[in-house]
């Protein structure tokens, strides 16, 4: 694959250096496929095959103070999955659950 090469407008921005490098892969033949009619048509709707978890998560609603949130918000993306896995490890631990 080739590299970006610096552009001789410097007012081009890197989507457009990307765009132009992209159209260059494709009239030379690199990394490009072009999806047929057929193609799109054979293709099956949903999530491919083993991609989906066998028992998901499951969608709730929970109610937490608004300095608790924001604080859970902070630490950034993730959160809730670290909210389910202290919740599961305090189920762990605790004798009446």
């Amino acid at each position: 694959m080739s590299e970006l090469l610096p552009h001789p407008n410097p007012e081009v921005d890197a989507f457009e250096q990307a765009l132009l490098c992209s159209l260059g892969q494709a009239k030379r033949g690199e990394a490009s496929r072009v999806s047929t009619l057929e193609d799109t048509a054979a293709r099956k709707q949903g999530r491919p095959v083993g991609s989906a978890k066998a028992s998901p998560k499951v969608k709730t609603a929970i109610r937490f103070d608004p300095d608790v949130l924001d604080a859970l918000k902070a630490t950034g993306k993730g959160w809730q999955t670290r909210v389910n896995d202290v919740m599961r490890e305090w189920l762990l631990k605790s004798p009446s659950a």
